[in-house]
């Protein structure tokens, strides 16, 4: 899991450097094909194919619709935003899914999901107004980071709505089928949008980032995520995104030698104590 967090912490990074070269809706529909293309041989080679039932693909078209618009909103944020600030923001993703658990599954939150939300949100505070008190009290949000936000309430929807609607089929199978009606969703909505691209003038590297999301944070972290649930269950897996925000700093500074700011570096430590809160409690459940 500590590979499968580094592996996602790229993501932002990557995002922000192919962002500026392709409107973000093409960037995140080439990005589902490719990962829908890369799935399919192992889901039709383990599992064979079957054509889903109309009201499968509903499921999966209500599940791959949170997908698709929190990618889309992420792209689109990280033209306007830093990696940094959207890797924090993504912590508050866990509590959100806790909630919308609570109102759709009637799942309880407990003390520690709630004090682990509080933690990542004080922290995304702190990090996006940059310690300003003055700032935090007027709500001066960031357009980029309000727009990201909006992604994560999304995502946050994901987990429940996948434990909502699932019906016993391999998960493998179910997340093939999110993925491919995700692409369905995406070429609606960029039938316009593609005879305008100029497909020569995109450079070799933004072709690259692409390849890389697909697979590494797509494909591979989606396999990691999977074997891991079976050992660590998935409360605590959820709780790695807590380590997205100082993976991203790492990784900043290896590439760039770009430290944060004092401010930045205390709203990060703040959110650090999340991951411990929920992976302690979850194992004293287990035991």
């Amino acid at each position: 899991m500590a590979l499968s967090a580094f592996l996602v912490s790229t993501s932002f990074i990557v995002g922000k450097l192919i962002t500026p070269f392709m409107d973000p809706v093409v960037l995140t529909l080439i990005r589902f094909i490719l990962a829908t293309l890369l799935f399919a041989p192992y889901v039709g080679r383990t599992f064979g194919w079957s054509r889903p039932r109309p009201a499968d693909l509903l499921r999966y078209s209500l599940i791959s619709g949170t997908l698709v618009g929190f990618f889309w909103l992420m792209f689109l944020s990280l033209r306007i935003t830093t990696p940094l600030n959207t890797g924090v923001i993504f912590t508050t993703v866990p509590g959100i899914s806790g909630l919308y658990g609570w109102i759709l599954l009637r799942e309880r939150l407990g003390g520690y999901r709630l004090a682990a939300l509080a933690l990542a949100m004080i922290g995304a505070l702190w990090v996006i107004f940059e310690g300003d008190f003055e700032r935090m009290a007027r709500l001066q949000l960031n357009r980029g980071d309000l727009l990201f936000f909006c992604g994560c309430l999304l995502m946050g929807l994901y987990m429940p709505l996948v434990k909502l609607l699932y019906r016993g089929e391999s998960m493998a199978v179910m997340t093939f089928w999110i993925l491919a009606t995700g692409s369905a969703w995406l070429l609606l909505f960029t039938l316009d949008k593609l005879p305008l691209v100029p497909w020569e003038a995109i450079p070799a590297g933004v072709w690259g980032g692409i390849a890389y999301l697909s697979i590494f944070t797509t494909i591979i972290t989606f396999f990691i995520n999977q074997w891991a649930t079976l050992y660590l269950g998935p409360t605590r897996v959820s709780a790695y995104s807590y380590f997205y925000p100082p993976l991203i700093v790492l990784i900043e500074w290896l590439l760039y030698r770009q430290i944060p700011s004092m401010q930045a570096a205390m709203g990060v430590a703040v959110i650090l104590p999340a991951i411990v809160i929920v992976q302690w409690h979850d194992r004293r459940g287990q035991r």
